[in-house]
């Protein structure tokens, strides 16, 4: 009778091959997560310099500030559609919202809908595993963070002299 050599792997040989899949895995997956957080955040701070450049185009057909985000993309697309698609918009693990400060100003072109003297925009995480920042903006254009981020900083730090609140650099 003959025996017939088996070829394969043995169990042992498959064990350490998926410990070193595992720890490989287990070292990149933290760098991964920041990655993610990173570009969430560049994002945000893209939407909120984008949202400063279609206020100021807003008040110069307007004399003011836009009372929120649909407003700049009904009175004339100064802002694209997936920042004005609702009053608060989810877009890259930020929760981003913007808010007319002050009363309504009167003596206006028709398509303005009720222009206000300032404004305030904010992007908050989500969750802390989409975000380690929040931002927040004003008419001043400067653009400011806190490192929690679930909480933007105030329009009182922000429009403080000087500022409390933390620029972006």
């Amino acid at each position: 009778m003959r025996l017939r050599k088996q070829s394969g792997f043995t169990l042992i040989e498959l064990l350490i091959v998926v410990a070193i899949i595992g720890i490989i895995a287990a070292i990149a997956v933290p760098g991964l997560l920041r990655a993610r957080i990173s570009g969430n955040e560049a994002s945000a701070i893209g939407s909120m310099r984008a949202i400063n450049t279609s206020q100021q185009n807003y008040s110069q057909l307007c004399n003011g500030y836009s009372p929120d985000l649909p407003t700049l993309g009904s009175a004339g697309n100064y802002l694209s559609p997936d920042l004005t698609a609702a009053a608060t918009v989810n877009k890259s693990g930020f929760s981003i919202t913007e808010a007319g400060l002050g009363t309504a100003l009167t003596g206006v072109p028709a398509a303005c809908n009720g222009p206000q003297p300032a404004y305030s925009a904010s992007a908050t995480g989500l969750s802390t595993s989409t975000a380690s920042r929040a931002f927040a903006t004003t008419e001043s254009g400067t653009i400011f963070y806190t490192t929690t981020p679930l909480t933007p900083p105030t329009v009182a730090a922000m429009t403080s002299n000087p500022p409390t609140a933390t620029p972006i650099q």
